[in-house]
């Protein structure tokens, strides 16, 4: 028989089978350990594969480990390829998140070597053992990676003009997939490469895979910082009281969107992997759920908290995008997908669960500030 027509009968074989062993690598930082607990919830066994070397990474996990039964835990690296191939050997996943990675901007320049062995060699790593678990009689898993608009560079050819305390596209409402890729940044570099490699190991190797391109990605179990996942980081330091600062005007504008969004984008997008496979996705709140980074928030954080952290500004950093707005439209065409939580009722949702839980940041970090040009946490934990 042709390779074709066995990989047809594996994409068949793949399409019919609804998730019952899950592999999380990153399990245990914000979005995977929200993926980790809804999908115990539905019955599924699900393998957290994580070094916890993020911040809250070992808090999260202690909640996982309170869910019930089904969760197995690896300390693993993703830049352990021999472990990695154990894993996806020994498992039998019928799906793989790729979640780990490093996420902020400012640490891929300190330290860019780091940074590509992480995002762009790990993910290798990863698509190695998944090919290589492929063929075993069981099919490939089906691979989930989250990529990030950063692979669209500063999208300085879309043209923005400032309206009242915001800034908009002149000529769009969103950024789509075919927008020209432009790596900017040693992250942006090295997760366009992961972007990339997945994208193209479903055209060689047939492996079902799926890009998302996040957008700013936030709610519960979020440690944000100074670095990434600032909507959990300005709640946070509204919520102690720490100062934050801002760089640029505060009217740069961004799609926000809940985690609970985006881990049905994922199951949605998993039970139509015959459509979604070897596809790209921009994964945000989409233009109906935009925010200006101050001028806007701060007027949530008044609503909800009575009064807003002290705040100073300073110079715009170099590559800020004024605004990113991820057009989310072949989502919605090809697997049914669209936001349903609102941006008030997302971030008062956030705020309540951080007031509620005050122990878990004691240890945090001093908050020091903000830099729009970093994306927001949209993985799980560094890897």
């Amino acid at each position: 028989m042709g390779s074709s027509y066995m990989a047809m009968r594996r994409s068949k074989k793949l399409a019919s089978k609804q998730m019952k062993k899950v592999l999380i690598t990153g399990g245990a930082g914000f979005v995977g350990s929200n993926l980790t607990a809804s999908l115990l919830a539905e019955g599924v066994a699900v393998t957290v594969y994580d070094n916890l070397s993020r911040v809250g990474a070992e808090r999260n996990l202690a909640w996982l480990q309170e869910q019930g039964r089904g969760l197995r835990y690896i300390a693993g690296d993703v830049r352990d390829s021999s472990l990695l191939n154990h894993t996806l050997r020994q498992g039998q996943f019928d799906t793989v998140f790729h979640l780990a990675a490093q996420v902020a901007v400012t640490t891929s320049v300190a330290d860019p070597r780091s940074d590509f062995e992480v995002n762009a060699l790990g993910t290798f790593n990863l698509l190695e053992a998944v090919r290589n678990s492929g063929y075993n009689g069981h099919g490939a898993p089906a691979l989930f990676l989250t990529s990030t608009n950063k692979v669209y560079g500063g999208l300085e050819h879309l043209g923005v003009q400032l309206q009242g305390d915001r800034y908009a596209y002149a000529d769009r409402e969103g950024v789509d997939e075919g927008c020209p890729l432009d790596f900017h940044s040693p992250y942006g570099c090295s997760k366009g490469a992961a972007d990339q490699y997945v994208r193209d190991y479903a055209r060689i190797y047939g492996i079902p895979s799926v890009v998302f391109r996040m957008s700013c990605i936030y709610g519960p179990h979020q440690f944000g910082n100074e670095d990434q996942g600032w909507v959990a980081h300005f709640l946070i330091a509204a919520v102690k009281d720490q100062p934050l600062t801002i760089y640029g005007d505060g009217k740069q504008v961004r799609d926000i969107l809940f985690v609970e969004d985006l881990l049905r984008a994922f199951k949605l997008a998993r039970r139509q992997i015959a459509t979604t496979r070897g596809q790209v996705y921009n994964i945000g709140g989409g233009p109906q759920n935009t925010l200006a980074i101050w001028q806007e928030f701060s007027g949530l954080i008044k609503l909800l908290h009575g009064k807003i952290p002290p705040v100073s500004f300073r110079a715009w950093r170099p590559g800020d995008q004024p605004i990113y707005v991820s057009d989310t439209r072949k989502a919605h065409a090809d697997f049914g997908w669209q936001p349903a939580v609102g941006v008030q009722e997302g971030i008062r949702r956030l705020y309540e669960w951080i007031r509620a839980n005050p122990a878990l940041f004691e240890r945090s970090p001093q908050l020091s500030g903000f830099s729009p040009a970093t994306p927001a946490d949209f993985t799980g934990g560094v890897q």
